[in-house]
């Protein structure tokens, strides 16, 4: 079976039987699409008779091109995850990747707001007209369940349930989780309801933007990369020149609630990580707080 043959099998595999999200899978098949190349350069014709060697050599010729170790990790675990398929399949009868090691990586503190810089940014939509009362909603959701922000987007009013304060959120791999939602954020959200979208719905064409929660001023949904606009409209005019991303909204709901005492599971679970060692990174940034407030409180620290 030719690397081509083979490579279009794997991917069909994470589609179908995976249901891997789309963006993991165009990370792959760019992955992958790479690595063909290089066989090809090599003249090695099928994925069998490649070696732990190749795949070093591969990774090396692209760490001399200065890519990112992140990058490196990326492309080790697609391997990885391709052999383990054609080994499963019958197709190799060895996975060479195994006994390459993934390159390690830095770990970063999430970038996170503190709880007042957090209430100043959801606070400072203005609720005189419907595209501010839109962006409120928008902040207090991101703020008050930490979902992301294509699952943001993605929401349709029906999943979002003001009676008992949840909202049914689509994560990656298609996977349902159900969220929770403050009390703050249930005001907002009833108030656009009623008196944003309603508005805003008015300017859609042949009803566009009715199965969006969140729609744009011409009534269709808003995009993520409207979102990241947003965000930076309103933390401009509450703190300056703080480099914020929406994202940032997660590690901040994340890093308050662990502050707050909540378990690291049920963060896990809202968050939708499907590792715990994901949602691990927020207690590396609850710990420094602790150690600076014990060393600014303690008379002998």
């Amino acid at each position: 079976m030719t690397v081509q043959q083979a490579t279009d099998l794997f991917l069909e595999y994470l589609r179908v039987e995976k249901n891997a999200s789309p963006h993991t899978i165009d990370a792959y098949q760019s992955d992958l699409e790479q690595f063909c190349a290089y066989l090809a350069e090599e003249g090695i014709e099928t994925f069998g008779s490649v070696t732990h060697v190749t795949i070093r050599t591969f990774l090396s010729r692209l760490y001399r091109a200065k890519a990112a170790r992140k990058t490196l990790a990326r492309k080790v675990s697609c391997l990885r995850s391709l052999y383990q398929f054609l080994t499963r399949e019958g197709i190799v009868d060895r996975n060479p990747a195994k006994a390459v090691s993934t390159p390690k990586l830095e770990k970063r503190t999430p970038h996170f707001l503190y709880i007042e810089e957090a209430k100043r940014l959801v606070e400072a939509p203005p609720l005189d007209e419907p595209l501010g009362i839109r962006d409120r909603a928008l902040l207090e959701l991101l703020y008050a369940t930490g979902i992301r922000v294509s699952e943001c987007v993605a929401l349709a009013p029906e999943d979002v349930d003001l009676g008992v304060g949840m909202a049914r959120v689509m994560g990656k791999g298609a996977k349902e989780r159900i969220v929770l939602l403050g009390e703050k954020a249930q005001e907002a959200l009833r108030l656009y309801l009623e008196h944003g979208r309603p508005k805003l719905l008015q300017a859609a064409d042949d009803g566009a933007g009715e199965a969006a929660l969140f729609l744009n001023y011409r009534g269709s949904r808003l995009s993520v990369r409207s979102v990241r606009r947003i965000v930076d409209k309103y933390i401009r005019q509450v703190a300056g020149e703080l480099s914020v991303s929406p994202h940032d909204l997660r590690h901040t709901f994340a890093t308050h609630m662990l502050d707050g005492g909540a378990d690291l599971r049920v963060v896990q679970e809202l968050l939708g990580h499907v590792s715990l060692s994901s949602t691990q990174i927020y207690t590396h940034t609850t710990k420094e707080k602790l150690l600076r407030v014990y060393m600014n409180a303690h008379p002998r620290a």
